[in-house]
């Protein structure tokens, strides 16, 4: 310690150093401290240049006022500094309580579901009557299952007619062409082999190949126009039965009928509708090529007007018994309300021995 320190009255000495009850040891460590100094009750020296927290003076006068106010309240409204309520052992307790805990624990916190919502009070807990008409009221009415089940049969039905509809537009056209590319090729090696000879066919048996350049479409022809048989395999039908037959390629005179889907099943005559005069149309047998151009059009007709398959065609523009190839399809696009007519006039008849014609090399 280098700290001066204030004389200390003693009762025994040792040498110059008087000393107390305590001893030399208490003085040595610091566990005595003077009672007073020259009569005066001792009082540590302020350090005005400390860091630490100090009490301030207590403001003249205003002791008596809180004595007074402390008097008239029976205790403290304004804990001390120490943390010690002012007052009695009654008083403290109080103030314990509100705190939370005899020995100032914190309130226990409170679980979400036990926490009462903001501006509101707890509630008491509900009687079983309650508790019923509660859960009653919770329950859905008639009008609300209703509606959840009209919702339901109509998302049920909307994706299946989006399941129909991917059916109608894009698997019947993958099976349809996989079924004419199997017919196209089936034809091609019995002629190639000698197995089919050019006669009269039957229902739904294949006998020529349809080619249209310009619109590259490429689709074999069975005999008869039936939608199961024919037509919904993604091959072009030959009117040749009943009221409607109509002339082979190979006859001198007559009109050589047709007709395939616009949409759906392959599709073959979905786009007959652009083409224009001079375009070719060929009739491919097992010994012959039939080179027919396109004359004229016909874009919206009646179903039961049969007569655009007449030998010489009503609305086709020819006058005179000629070899004439007439394709026929549904207008407008998806749907079969109407027909669309295309009118050709054959120019070439070119054996297979001579080769491809000009508009299937071109």
């Amino acid at each position: 310690m280098t700290a001066l320190r204030p004389e200390r009255k003693t009762d025994a000495s040792y040498g110059d150093q008087s000393y107390g009850a305590s001893g030399a040891l208490g003085d040595w460590y610091g566990q005595g401290e003077p009672e007073a100094v020259y009569g005066e009750p001792y009082q540590a020296p302020i350090d005005e240049e400390t860091v630490a927290l100090r009490i301030p003076d207590p403001t003249p006068g205003a002791d008596a006022s809180m004595t007074a106010a402390g008097a008239a309240s029976g205790a403290s409204s304004v804990p001390s500094a120490t943390g010690v309520t002012p007052g009695g052992r009654a008083a403290r307790r109080k103030a314990a309580k509100r705190r939370g805990g005899r020995h100032g624990g914190g309130a226990r916190e409170m679980s979400p579901q036990e926490t009462p919502a903001r501006g509101t009070r707890s509630q008491a807990p509900l009687s079983r009557v309650e508790a019923r008409r509660q859960a009653r009221a919770r329950k859905p009415s008639p009008a609300v299952l209703a509606s959840r089940a009209i919702g339901e049969v109509f998302i049920t039905t909307g994706v299946l007619l989006l399941l129909f509809v991917t059916y109608q537009l894009w698997w019947t056209n993958v099976r349809a062409h996989a079924q004419a590319g199997k017919e196209t090729s089936s034809l091609e090696n019995d002629w190639a082999s000698g197995k089919r000879a050019p006669g009269v066919f039957e229902p739904g048996q294949g006998f020529a190949i349809l080619h249209i350049p310009a619109l590259d479409v490429v689709a074999p022809i069975a005999e008869g126009v039936s939608n199961k048989n024919v037509l919904d395999k993604g091959m072009v039908g030959h009117y040749g039965e009943g009221r409607l037959k109509t002339a082979m390629p190979s006859a001198k005179t007559g009109n050589f009928g047709l007709a395939a889907h616009r949409n759906t099943h392959g599709e073959p005559f979905r786009y007959i509708n652009r083409l224009k005069p001079g375009d070719a149309v060929v009739v491919e047998t097992q010994d012959t090529y039939y080179v027919y151009k396109m004359t004229s059009m016909l874009p919206v007709t009646a179903p039961s007007n049969t007569s655009v398959l007449d030998p010489v065609p009503r609305g086709s523009g020819f006058t005179a018994p000629g070899r004439y190839i007439t394709l026929t399809t549904c207008t407008p696009e998806f749907t079969s309300k109407y027909r669309l007519i295309v009118w050709g006039k054959m120019v070439e008849e070119r054996p297979r021995s001579k080769g491809k014609p000009d508009a299937l090399v071109e």
